[in-house]
């Protein structure tokens, strides 16, 4: 963990079920403001590092789809790499975020989200914990989805703090 990473205070964002947008509701989204400091001919690569350090296998390097959605078999991290947009938390008419290059979001299973506009450099690194990855899921969750997403594991560490980051903070298992 470098100074940069340690001193990044976590923001938590509460989201209740928005219509056919399951949410959380026992785990905060957690947003880490300028968690990485944007560097070097591949960002991107610093985000991986980070990640891939804390127990989080980096899956992939894209945007965010521009349609609601939500993933029920895994916890996602966003590393922010370049550019900038606009997203949206919490499934239709949800709390709209700011996100910059530098920025982290980490979003427990259920979260919905959706890019409402970015740049054209806008660039995300996405992970999840071990045996986990995102399924999309653009309607109202089954019954065996709901038990997805109450029995899926927590991660170890937090993705940026590692072990007594945010994640040891705010996730609670009770």
């Amino acid at each position: 963990m470098t100074s940069s990473q340690a001193g990044t205070t976590a923001q938590k964002l509460m989201f209740e079920r928005n219509g056919w947008v399951l949410n959380n509701p026992r785990l905060p989204v957690l947003i880490y403001p300028g968690a990485i400091a944007v560097q070097g001919d591949d960002p991107a690569a610093l985000f991986e590092q980070t990640f891939k350090a804390n127990g989080w296998p980096p899956q992939w390097r894209y945007g965010v789809y521009d349609y609601h959605h939500y993933h029920t078999e895994g916890h996602e991290v966003l590393g922010v790499a370049s550019g900038h947009a606009r997203l949206m938390l919490g499934g239709p008419d949800g709390h709209v975020l700011q996100v910059r290059a530098g920025d982290v979001l980490l979003l427990p299973a259920g979260t919905g989200h959706c890019n409402l506009d970015s740049s054209d450099d806008f660039l995300v690194v996405g992970a999840y914990p071990p045996g986990q990855h995102a399924d999309i899921c653009r309607e109202a969750p089954s019954p065996a989805q709901l038990q997805s997403i109450e029995t899926l594991p927590f991660p170890d560490q937090d993705p940026v703090q590692g072990t007594y980051g945010a994640v040891s903070e705010y996730w609670s298992k009770g």
